[in-house]
């Protein structure tokens, strides 16, 4: 039995983070697990630059309330629940994800929390687990399933490695030419074909 194990931003959604940089102007939040491969370092730079300018979860969450699926999304997503399970495994906050989610017709999601202080700042996030992406896969495989994964950052390449077959999904050139090893996908349409080798 096969389960599909995906990404969500750069996947399904559009990264949240680049979402936020352009509504605020603040161009050192676009940058994301495309480009720095060290998710701590990753959201230590942006929870500093949350606090030097004061934006709250609120704030983040009035920008993530108009953020729509990707072209296409819907579509793949309805032809994949027609043949197999999904579970969507990202590094995202579950308060972030839920008007997300919510768009994508509830998918299973394994993300992250944040925490906040009292006045609604984000002062610090909390992993599921160490290496998650990875972990999940591990999990399914030891009850038995075959996983195939696809994803389009740094932050999935452990996720992919461990899967029984792992694939990328329109990601940058920096994560192709450091990971020559998976097959590369530009388009559902793509991803179709190579999913229904296994599926």
């Amino acid at each position: 039995m096969y389960v599909i194990c995906s990404d969500l931003e750069g996947v399904f959604v559009p990264e949240v983070w680049i979402n936020v940089a352009e509504k605020t102007g603040i161009k050192e939040l676009r940058l994301t697990t495309r480009d720095i491969s060290d998710y701590d370092v990753l959201m230590r730079g942006r929870i500093k630059i949350l606090k030097e300018k004061g934006l709250t979860l609120k704030d983040i969450q009035d920008v993530i309330a108009q953020i729509r699926p990707l072209d296409g999304a819907l579509e793949f997503l309805s032809w994949m629940k027609e043949r197999t399970q999904l579970i969507v495994v990202s590094d995202t906050f579950i308060q972030f994800a839920d008007p997300l989610m919510k768009q994508l017709g509830r998918p299973t999601l394994f993300c992250h929390s944040l925490v906040m202080d009292e006045n609604n700042m984000i002062i610090d996030y909390k992993l599921r687990q160490k290496d998650p992406k990875r972990r999940t896969v591990e999990a399914l495989q030891s009850l038995q399933y075959q996983v195939i994964s696809f994803g389009d950052s740094y932050n999935d390449i452990s996720m992919l490695s461990q899967a029984d077959a792992g694939m990328l999904f329109n990601p940058p050139d920096n994560v192709i030419k450091d990971h020559p090893e998976f097959p590369v996908t530009h388009n559902y349409e793509e991803l179709k074909k190579l999913l229904i080798k296994y599926i």
